[in-house]
């Protein structure tokens, strides 16, 4: 039998979550979902056209359709799952009025955050991993496996395009990170799920009205979700430019080590009463 706070019990109870199941079967839909609107469509947009965009390429093949499904989700849904998956299993607990009883255990405050914080982030990882691998999937069998269509001309071959969509979905789970250590933070102040999950997604929405006043100049690129597309960069012919890339990076690093410090140090502090 796995201790009260080990990683496989924690494991155990993300898995058991009904929220958990929920969002698995929205990231396994989504694509089909794609699949039936696309199938309405019968003027899909040609490289090179005026105008032309990612949606427009989505039905030339496995490769395009995979990255119009992992842009649209890198938009807003793999963030609230990271904001789910790290914010919420604290205050849940608290909320079951069962934090305290787990306290109990002849272990740190830390070790059952760090428990949570990990099976969180790992959660997330599987799934931001998962929906690009079961897009590219469905998209193959549905498009064929053409190679990437690059939006201005030209074509991008698997061998090319497979590493580079590779690096796009690890840098992608590094641009969620802030949001989900946001959401872990104010989880741990407020005890409450909804706080968590809310306070993370509103930091992104005012984040995302602030990065569209021209106004800011430069202190737009300090905000998070700035360079949130910015792994589109590396879906072009030529070398790939890695500048906004290493910025989004660090920024998404210093935030996320940020948040989770705090959440530890209040954590650490605070007084459990649930």
């Amino acid at each position: 039998m796995s201790r009260p706070l080990s990683w496989r019990s924690e494991l155990r109870r993300q898995l058991g979550r009904r929220r958990t199941l929920w969002v698995v079967g929205i990231v396994l839909v989504l694509p089909l979902i794609f699949v039936a609107a696309f199938s309405l469509d019968d003027d899909p947009g040609r490289p090179g056209d005026p105008g032309v965009r990612l949606v427009d390429l989505a039905t030339s093949g496995g490769p395009n359709f995979t990255t119009f499904a992992f842009l649209v989700s890198a938009e807003l849904l793999l963030f609230i799952v990271a904001a789910l998956f790290a914010g919420d299993p604290v205050p849940a607990e608290a909320s079951w009025s069962s934090l305290r009883y787990l306290l109990t255990a002849p272990v740190t405050r830390a070790r059952l955050l760090t428990s949570k914080l990990v099976i969180g982030f790992v959660s997330t990882a599987v799934l931001v991993v998962v929906l690009p691998l079961w897009a590219l999937a469905v998209g193959t069998i549905a498009y064929g496996p053409e190679p990437f269509t690059i939006l201005g001309g030209g074509e991008l071959p698997w061998g090319e395009w497979l590493p580079r969509m590779a690096v796009a979905v690890g840098y992608v789970l590094v641009m969620v990170a802030p949001i989900g250590a946001f959401a872990f933070w104010i989880g741990v102040r407020s005890q409450t799920p909804l706080a968590a999950v809310g306070g993370a997604l509103m930091l992104l929405i005012v984040a995302g009205i602030l990065d569209s006043i021209d106004a800011l100049g430069d202190w737009r690129k300090a905000l998070p979700g700035h360079y949130s597309r910015a792994w589109l960069d590396l879906l072009v012919s030529g070398p790939v430019d890695w500048t906004d890339l290493r910025h989004g990076v660090l920024w998404a690093v210093l935030y996320a080590v940020l948040f989770v410090a705090l959440g530890y140090r209040r954590f650490r502090r605070q007084d459990i009463l649930s």
